[in-house]
């Protein structure tokens, strides 16, 4: 393979060649990018590269890792006339995302003691884990949730009218139908509404530790010392089976259309073709049922705190959500007056302010693009700037893998872990069953972040360190 050319601070390229019909843009620090040879991620984006429509560039994140397909920290973009829709670039766990919800009570206030009455209450409400069953199952229409996601839960009484927009899409996708999906994933779908699911999925109770832009933690409603709540769910079994059943439905079209499919990891069909239209119809169903569980989930986590403080969890303790991001999902968006496709797998949408596709109380400070760590590492709020146009408008959906789940297991020890996570609590009776999701699994989130911050996408506005877990046992699937 020919060499990486440096092109910028922080950004690397494979210009496009031969069969390579897009340039390979790579946002990784030296550090970073010396990890780069240990997996099969940049093969991966190769791959990518050579679908039919594909767009220059399709780029790789500073978290960028080994995944089925495109790797995780991929985005590729693609004409809508000539291009391609891919499953195996969106992923298995559609709309896989984050919520953070932000409070205005202070962390020094709240004790250990307290922290695990909030946890311990929370997994009364919420099921984790691998296999954990829906408490809601019969009291939404998955027909409803899947058309109008989010929105039809508040409406319900399970939110509040201002979360609306403070969630990607309204909360909303359009073209979701339910007739594009399987019975299969029907069934799983009305079992695991409402669940955070294992893997790196969390609920989070975190300490507002650091402010870098005041101005805009202040828009955000971000105060240093305050508490606040990240929830990391997505679609759950639903729409790992939409994509199960995708890649085979995809990859006959393609072979019928005589269409080159560098691996059965990125089947893809004609955006305009039947299979294409279906498969988006599928996943905009599974990115409406994510933006719904999620808001399930904030709605306990608030009542959770409502009960643990004896005060009103929006008009005493402002439960705010700041913002609700997607990592793995494919969307229509206009870009220097042009529509495009672009899948986002593991990688955030950042719009800067001003971006004609926002609106609302955003519009004119950016979008806050929310980014995780791993358990036991700090996260952060960050704002994409106008030079996020090199990676579609995309940054960073957490620190990336540095281990394999299986390597994790094996080689971090009982020592290691408990002094990775310090003082934070965690809802595990057993190490073993999280050792898989320890931080020494994780690439340094301090890395990653500087990566794009120093390339000129994105800037910091916050960073939150964490105070309690809540994981799922389990690998997500």
């Amino acid at each position: 393979m020919d060499s990486l050319e440096k092109i910028g601070t922080n950004h690397y390229r494979l210009p496009k060649k031969g069969d390579r019909l897009a340039d390979i843009d790579l946002f990784l620090s030296e550090e970073l990018l010396s990890k780069l040879g240990e997996d099969r991620s940049l093969e991966q984006l190769v791959n990518a590269s050579k679908l039919r429509g594909a767009l220059s560039p399709v780029v790789g994140m500073p978290d960028i890792h080994e995944g089925y397909g495109l790797p995780i920290g991929g985005v590729a973009a693609f004409d809508i006339e000539e291009g391609l829709i891919s499953a195996g670039a969106v992923g298995f766990d559609i709309n896989c995302g984050v919520r953070l919800l932000r409070t205005n009570i202070e962390a020094k206030k709240v004790n250990q003691n307290m922290l695990w009455n909030l946890i311990e209450k929370i997994e009364e409400k919420i099921p984790t884990g691998i296999g954990t069953k829906s408490r809601v199952e019969h009291q939404f229409s998955l027909e409803e949730v899947t058309q109008k996601g989010a929105q039809k839960i508040i409406t319900e009484g399970f939110g509040w009218r201002e979360d609306i927009e403070a969630i990607e899409e309204n909360g909303k996708m359009e073209q979701a139908d339910l007739e594009a999906v399987s019975e299969k994933a029907i069934g799983r779908g009305r079992r695991q509404l409402a669940t955070l699911g294992g893997g790196n999925h969390f609920i989070e109770i975190q300490e507002i530790s650091e402010i870098y832009d005041k101005s805009l933690a202040s828009s955000f409603g971000l105060t240093k010392g305050n508490i606040s709540v990240m929830i990391h769910s997505g679609s759950r079994g639903f729409g790992h089976q939409i994509c199960s059943d995708y890649l085979d439905i995809l990859m006959e079209a393609a072979r019928r259309e005589r269409i080159f499919i560098p691996q059965k990891g990125l089947a893809a069909a004609p955006i305009n073709s039947k299979e294409g239209q279906d498969y988006f119809a599928a996943m905009a169903a599974a990115v409406n049922f994510a933006f719904a569980n999620r808001q399930l989930m904030a709605n306990e986590v608030r009542e959770v705190f409502g009960e643990i403080f004896a005060a009103d969890p929006k008009k005493d303790l402002e439960m705010q959500t700041v913002y609700d991001v997607a990592h793995n999902i494919a969307k229509f968006e206009d870009f220097e007056n042009k529509k495009i496709l672009i899948h986002r797998k593991g990688a955030t949408r950042a719009f800067p302010k001003g971006h004609p596709m926002l609106d609302g109380k955003y519009k004119g400070i950016g979008q806050p693009a929310i980014v995780p760590g791993s358990m036991g590492t700090a996260s952060y709020v960050m704002v994409g700037q106008e030079d996020a146009k090199k990676s579609w408008y995309s940054i960073n959906h957490g620190s990336g893998r540095l281990m394999s789940r299986r390597q994790a297991s094996r080689t971090i020890s009982e020592e290691e872990f408990k002094k990775s996570m310090g003082e934070i609590i965690y809802n595990a009776p057993n190490w073993r069953l999280l050792a898989d999701e320890a931080p020494g699994a994780y690439k340094n989130i301090q890395e990653v972040i500087d990566t794009l911050v120093e390339a000129g996408l994105a800037k910091k506005v916050a960073k939150m360190k964490p105070l309690a877990v809540i994981k799922g046992a389990g690998a997500e699937g």
